[in-house]
């Protein structure tokens, strides 16, 4: 015999269970004494409403085959869920691609003012959009090149008299281009001058010309070089080659006075 009360509507039920076979034999006495008992408790003060109602109840069992493959595929549908959750969505290329130009037109319009206010002929700096991509960058770097049209509402490049060195950082490496004006190139070897910062930290230079040339340094965690890490001492080093050319303002040791260009000066 069991008791059930429930907390919302107050029903108040009293259960008796037994197997089948006695069941039919105590259906056949007219579940006696069911009839006194009812009585009794339509007597009780508050009970508005007495009724009777017969239910099977049956216990479930599975073998343990049946059990194991109801594990399996709750296991294999929560490891599915994980995966979902933690991939990123695939990247449109073409979208990919406007972001990329869409940063480096802006970045060339703001060298193109560094530059002329601080009478530089060289700009080094990074951008985030390529993530690491060469050919990415080098379309950034291209944006920063294009010659800006006045007449548009928002201004794009307009730094391509400016030589520079962009960086982009990626999981997997550090992507390099640097980019050398014709009226710069008798000064500068576009070529040497990447090759100088790539040897920093083990890189390698993927193409070379007189105008652009573009590197990458993987990543290395067993030497611990790790592209957003190693990014600023590169800038660093792209500049005191400059400088030893005289092709960039000397540092005269004044930390105010110190030029050094990354995304943070944006």
């Amino acid at each position: 015999v069991q008791r059930v009360v429930c907390g919302g509507c107050h029903d108040f039920k009293v259960v008796t269970k037994l197997p089948e076979k006695a069941f039919k034999e105590w259906e056949a006495k007219a579940f006696e004494p069911e009839a006194a008992f009812l009585e009794a408790v339509k007597k009780i003060p508050g009970i508005s409403a007495v009724e009777t109602q017969t239910y099977t109840l049956e216990e479930v069992k599975l073998n343990k085959k049946d059990i194991k493959k109801a594990q399996d595929k709750k296991e294999k549908e929560q490891g599915e869920g994980e995966t979902k959750k933690d991939e990123k969505p695939p990247v449109d290329p073409v979208k990919k691609k406007k972001a990329v130009l869409k940063e480096g037109g802006k970045r060339g319009v703001e060298i193109e003012g560094a530059a002329d206010m601080g009478g530089l002929q060289f700009f080094c700096t990074s951008v985030d959009e390529p993530e690491g991509d060469i050919e990415l960058l080098l379309h950034s770097v291209k944006a920063m090149n294009e010659k800006s049209d006045p007449t548009e509402e928002e201004r794009k490049g307009g730094s391509g008299h400016v030589g520079k060195m962009v960086f982009s950082a990626g999981v997997e490496q550090l992507a390099i281009v640097a980019y050398v004006p014709e009226d710069k190139q008798p000064e500068l070897d576009c070529k040497e001058w990447i090759e100088k910062v790539l040897s920093l930290f083990g890189g390698k230079v993927v193409t070379d010309a007189k105008d652009y040339c573009q590197g990458v340094i993987p990543t290395d965690s067993n030497n611990n070089i790790f592209p957003l890490k190693i990014r600023e001492a590169l800038i660093l080093e792209a500049n005191n080659f400059l400088r030893k050319k005289g092709l960039f303002p000397e540092d005269n040791g004044d930390d105010d006075d110190e030029m050094v260009f990354g995304d943070d000066d944006f």
